[in-house]
């Protein structure tokens, strides 16, 4: 297959942004947010894995979450695109101003490819973990509408705070969640629980279970492929 990968700095958020490009002339994009800890490198092997047809070039954004304190790792600096207090479940306290600050920023990076000539129906917003929760917050609450999310081994943070009316479930046309079913970071039931708070919102989710851990795997792969294609194919 002809693919033409091409890598530059992003200069107008500085986030450290790695950009990875399957054609001349991308007409579509895919901002993907890394997990706790890692930063934008994390992903950047998946891209030549997902084996994007020609004609459907598509430019791949793998951002840095800025260096926080982490209260759960002891108060660690550490990449985090929000802190997280004690523990990852749906009674524990959130940090609310940093998951809304991040999603902002999130909205400041589809602005930006719209910018570059992309129509907002064809921007995913991706994320594993960490990055994948701020990934389905910020399309249930963005102002534009947008080719879809993808929540890979994620939950749906401030569950309590997104209802009908106050979300735009109508702006994320579909939803991809996988998760493993030995996850261990998130458990799956938590995980679960979100897949159906998003069809209680309205939401279109294609729900994906792996026998893995808190991890990605080939199956996996091949699945987010074949929904990129759906999504973004012309």
């Amino acid at each position: 297959m002809d693919m033409d990968f091409t890598r530059e700095p992003d200069e107008e958020i500085e986030l450290g942004s790695l950009v990875i490009e399957t054609g001349e002339i991308p007409d579509a994009s895919v901002i993907w947010l890394h997990g706790l800890g890692a930063d934008g490198h994390d992903f950047e092997g998946i891209v030549p894995q997902l084996l994007i047809p020609a004609s459907m070039p598509t430019r791949f954004i793998f951002p840095d979450a800025p260096v926080r304190a982490v209260t759960i790792n002891g108060g660690y600096m550490m990449r985090a695109w929000y802190d997280i207090y004690e523990d990852i479940s749906a009674e524990a306290e959130q940090d609310e101003e940093g998951i809304k600050s991040a999603a902002i920023l999130l909205s400041l990076l589809v602005e930006q490819e719209m910018q570059r000539g992309i129509a907002s129906e064809r921007i995913i917003l991706a994320g594993f973990s960490q990055g994948g929760a701020v990934a389905l917050y910020a399309g249930l609450t963005s102002d534009k509408p947008l080719g879809g999310v993808m929540a890979l081994s994620a939950y749906l943070p401030l569950h309590d705070q997104l209802t009908r009316v106050s979300t735009r479930p109508g702006n994320v046309p579909s939803v991809f969640m996988a998760h493993g079913q030995h996850d261990a970071v998130i458990p799956l039931p938590y995980a679960r629980a979100s897949y159906e708070q998003l069809k209680t919102l309205g939401v279109p989710v294609d729900w994906n279970v792996y026998a893995m851990e808190h991890n990605m795997n080939a199956e996996e792969i091949f699945a987010i492929r074949e929904w990129l294609i759906e999504r973004l194919g012309s």
